[in-house]
């Protein structure tokens, strides 16, 4: 049996200056995410904030399920003193998954079923409860909320022969509802945040979730990792365009994406960021690395357009890049901060695009908030999102090319 084109397990190493960072790559499922070792924190000094997983019971009435079936959940951790009325929903990421053979495989997975989700998460960086690792979010409500569709929470249709469902609208909409009980409705700030997937996903429900507050809610999104670009891979197909359709076809995305874009361009174009955030209402934040690695690896350079492994080194280890790599890759970062030009008009959002290779910056702590952590100028990541939302300062920090940045905290895959 030929194997898929989008499977491909590697392990990654986070090459950091203090910390050590494992990480897992599997294209497959299309994600890259932190595994946590003691090494992280040190066990022995600091033991992380770990939040049990709620299940959504209401979800089923709704049709609210996970591709397999079973019940969506999240994990909440609830704010004290200052910040006791305020909410941050964090959407999760891991991918995408785009024919009935990736999903079925993929409900077997913690990307795709309540039996495999983690009953505990490590709450970190903007998620983290100490000050000194958070410092505007550390007493608010905090929510994880899983992933478990493989649409970025936008699809909704079936696949009753595979027993697939693709309900990860619904669960969106049940999820909100369950939180507003618990308090969420009665708000004074809120912040939805997403990394990867779910940072796309940030973008698809930005101007939503501002509609379930009063207009006295102050209401802003963050997108981490999720500015996903319609760009030329090595071989000058488009991959991940490819991979985009065939997710909106598969999963009914289409008719949840923002009316503003399908009235005008078809559904697969409209699931890309750089055709929606300019259309966006409600105050949004763009943390990006100008080099994503996600993106490097499996948009630009997978192994179905670079069969005989020119970019191999490359991609493992931004180092070995050849001139000509290099040059392919300033394209990208210039492709990048060319879609963001009109957003960064509006004087309502933020933009950190740092020259990195990098993905998802928010959730680890030595990127978020740390005596090392990335910079633009003099600025930090925590710095610049808090100074956005709570309207302390502006924030437009786009960074110079590849290599002058010495701040980075750059991914290295072996």
């Amino acid at each position: 049996m030929m194997r898929h084109s989008w499977l491909l397990s590697l392990s990654v190493i986070g090459i950091l200056v203090s910390c050590c960072y494992s990480y897992e790559y599997d294209e497959y499922l299309n994600k890259t995410e932190i595994l946590y070792k003691d090494s992280v924190f040190g066990a022995a000094a600091y033991t992380p904030l770990t939040v049990g997983l709620t299940i959504i019971q209401g979800a089923a009435s709704r049709g609210a399920v996970c591709l397999d079936g079973t019940l969506p959940g999240y994990h909440l951790h609830r704010g004290y003193g200052s910040g006791a009325n305020s909410w941050l929903i964090q959407l999760e990421g891991g991918g995408w998954c785009n024919t009935v053979r990736s999903c079925v495989y993929r409900k077997k997975t913690r990307r795709g079923s309540l039996n495999y989700m983690e009953k505990q998460l490590v709450f970190s960086g903007i998620l983290s409860n100490k000050a000194e690792e958070n410092p505007d979010f550390f007493n608010w409500n905090r929510v994880k909320l899983r992933y478990c569709d493989g649409a970025s929470f936008a699809g909704d249709s079936e696949d009753k022969a595979a027993g697939l469902q693709f309900r990860g609208e619904r669960i969106w909409w049940a999820a909100m509802e369950d939180l507003k009980a618990k308090g969420m409705r009665y708000a004074n700030q809120a912040l939805l945040s997403g990394c990867s997937a779910g940072g796309l996903a940030s973008i698809l429900k930005c101007d939503d979730f501002r509609g379930l507050f009063s207009s006295r809610t102050k209401v802003k999104c963050l997108s981490d990792g999720g500015l996903f670009l319609n760009a030329v891979d090595v071989s000058g197909g488009r991959t991940l365009r490819n991979m985009f359709g065939g997710v909106v076809k598969l999963q009914g995305v289409g008719k949840n994406l923002p009316r503003t874009c399908t009235n005008h361009l078809d559904p697969t174009t409209c699931f890309f960021p750089e055709n929606l955030i300019a259309n966006i209402q409600t105050p949004m934040f763009l943390l990006n690395a100008a080099y994503d690695s996600w993106q490097v690896t499996a948009s630009l350079a997978p192994p179905s357009a670079d069969p005989h492994g020119y970019w191999t080194a490359c991609k493992a280890n931004y180092a070995h890049c050849s001139t000509s790599q290099i040059q392919f890759l300033q394209r990208f970062r210039e492709h990048m901060v060319n879609v963001v030009q009109r957003f960064s008009r509006s004087p309502k959002n933020g933009l950190f695009i740092n020259s990195c290779f990098a993905h998802c910056q928010s959730e680890r702590q030595d990127t978020w908030f740390s005596d090392n952590s990335p910079l633009i100028g003099n600025k930090g990541i925590a710095l610049a999102v808090g100074d956005w939302y709570f309207d302390r300062a502006g924030c437009k920090a786009i960074d110079c090319p590849y290599p002058c940045d010495k701040t980075c905290h750059n991914l290295v895959f072996r």
